[in-house]
């Protein structure tokens, strides 16, 4: 009897001591957890593509994964994530022309005939000029295009895709003449004579006449663009301004295994979508998110769209224009409050950002936690900054900083330069900011996005000692802004943005440590992995 005794007791001790199970252990590493103390651990577990546990290495002896990894002493965040660009056109964008980097019209024209020789019969659809880059700082025209290639179908975005350039037989196609004229957007005109430049809400019609991508072309465009993504340490993106049938194929992608990247999808502001949505509600699984709508106040500052209270400094008589009128604005807040949805407002301008805080002022009083959001908040003057608030997120993007300082100042001037690009300033007013890159505009990497918040520098190092360093954010605040108040953006911070109990496994690991290495190495920072629900979705070849 007492054998028996000692038996039982043994094997409960041996049970109770035995280590739990997991899926993952990652270990001996630095773990930038971004919780509310802002903790660092060396050890994380995961299971069923959660966190379990997080600490020391004491966790290798309390559970007993399939999966344990030494990370030898590298650096681990939370996934990434991008709270502005346009995941979708990206992707279309890979197997599209691009025009990124070139110095000069010339050379587009140069990659354009390169382009058709080896695409033949295929419009050449591409984007990435941007005349500020050339030594003559002017529009380019269609003549030369229409000179050397008359029978090609030509599209060419401007670098921040508010400009089109296109070429006489894309003009012929779409139905566009010397008469033709439309709300919020401008046919550019040479004495009167069609240039073959578009701006803004120019370009719709367009692309309403251009050839429509098959659904496998645009299941390729998403698949490239995801491995890039996950390949700069990306694990979600809000993409800003998806059709319905993009968002349906998203979710098909999604539900079928085939896509992996978790997508916070914003409604494009079309008459269909909204038809659509607010009778369906908001939707909602672990990788797909769909509560908000994108909305254009105005165009881009590049392409003197953006709508200021003042006439252009560079361009007396023009104040740009609103691409959405501002009592349409107005009329969508109070509808999609109503119906509890996020607003997400595109606004470059200082005039464009006092009417889209005047009309979220009025509206929000609807709802106590709106988390609506301004997209870019580029230019506001320093009397509209009190308009932000734990309401209003400023959703920014700093590499926009460093790649317009040099020509910024020629529209704006120096007092309203002052309020540009003042992202210390909206994080002092708003409590949080969002950061993202705004791809294919910028380049994707979250990592030149973090160098431009704090160092408001080019990679060169330009200018000496930074952009206006007074608006310059810690590396702690850019880091919650790519992941802890990025989610918080997207409603989703009790899921994502940290790593923490109960939470989405979703990491990036890096071969330096972003928090302490020297501020100008960070860009070349190497992705070592990144993680979704504790699965490898890209590792180094090295």
């Amino acid at each position: 009897m007492r054998t028996a005794l000692s038996l039982v007791f043994s094997f409960l001790l041996f049970t109770s001591c035995a280590p739990d199970t997991a899926d993952l252990i990652i270990h001996n590493a630095t773990v930038y957890t971004v919780n509310e103390s802002f903790e660092t651990a060396t050890a994380v577990v995961v299971k069923d593509g959660k966190f379990i546990a997080i600490g020391g290495e004491d966790l290798l002896n309390q559970y007993k994964a399939r999966s344990v990894v030494d990370l030898k002493g590298f650096s681990v965040y939370p996934g990434f994530i991008d709270a502005h660009c346009h995941f979708y056109n990206f992707g279309l964008l890979q197997e599209q022309l691009d025009l990124s980097g070139t110095k000069s019209f010339e050379e587009v024209v140069d990659r354009v005939a390169s382009y058709i020789a080896t695409n033949p019969g295929v419009p050449v659809l591409g984007q990435g000029w941007d005349q500020n880059s050339w030594e003559v700082k002017e529009y380019p025209t269609k003549d030369i295009l229409d000179k050397r290639f008359p029978e090609q179908l030509i599209a060419l975005k401007r670098v921040d895709g508010h400009a089109l350039l296109v070429n006489q037989t894309t003009l012929d196609l779409a139905g566009i003449n010397s008469t033709t004229s439309v709300d919020g957007g401008v046919f550019v005109r040479a004495e009167g004579v069609l240039t073959g430049v578009l701006i803004d809400n120019a370009m719709d019609q367009v692309y309403a006449a251009l050839p429509k991508p098959t659904k496998q072309q645009q299941t390729t465009a998403l698949l490239a663009a995801q491995a890039i993504a996950f390949k700069n340490g990306l694990t979600t993106v809000d993409d800003a301004g998806l059709d319905k049938e993009q968002l349906q194929l998203i979710e098909s992608l999604h539900e079928e295994g085939v896509l992996d990247i978790r997508v916070y999808g914003m409604i494009s502001n079309t008459p269909e979508n909204l038809a659509y949505y607010l009778e369906k509600g908001t939707t909602q699984t672990e990788r797909l998110n769909i509560r908000s709508v994108k909305v254009y106040a105005d165009g881009a500052l590049g392409s003197r769209g953006a709508a200021l209270k003042k006439e252009y400094s560079d361009a007396p008589g023009n104040h740009g224009s609103f691409v959405t009128p501002v009592d349409q604005i107005e009329a969508l807040a109070y509808v999609l409050a109503k119906k509890g949805f996020q607003m997400n407002t595109h606004a470059i301008g200082d005039a464009a950002n006092y009417e889209v805080l005047n009309a979220y002022k009025k509206v929000l009083t609807i709802d106590a936690d709106p988390r609506w959001r301004i997209e870019h908040a580029q230019i506001v003057s320093l009397e509209d900054r009190e308009f932000f608030g734990t309401k209003i997120i400023p959703s920014i993007q700093p590499t926009h900083a460093t790649s317009d300082m040099f020509w910024a100042d020629e529209r704006l001037g120096d007092d309203r330069m002052q309020g540009a690009y003042a992202y210390k300033s909206l994080l002092d007013w708003s409590g949080r900011v969002a950061l993202g890159t705004d791809f294919p505009v910028e380049h994707v990497s979250p990592l030149k996005t973090f160098y431009a918040a704090v160092a408001r520098t080019t990679e060169e190092q330009l200018p000496e000692g930074g952009f206006q360093m007074g608006d310059a954010l810690t590396r702690m605040e850019a880091l919650k802004g790519m992941t802890l108040w990025a989610a918080y953006a997207n409603f989703e911070e009790e899921i994502k943005g940290s790593i923490e109990v109960g939470k989405l496994a979703d990491m990036v690991i890096l071969k330096q440590d972003i928090m302490n290495i020297d501020i100008h190495e960070v860009p070349q920072v190497e992705v070592i992995a990144t993680i979704v629900d504790g699965n490898i979705v890209y590792r180094a070849s090295n």
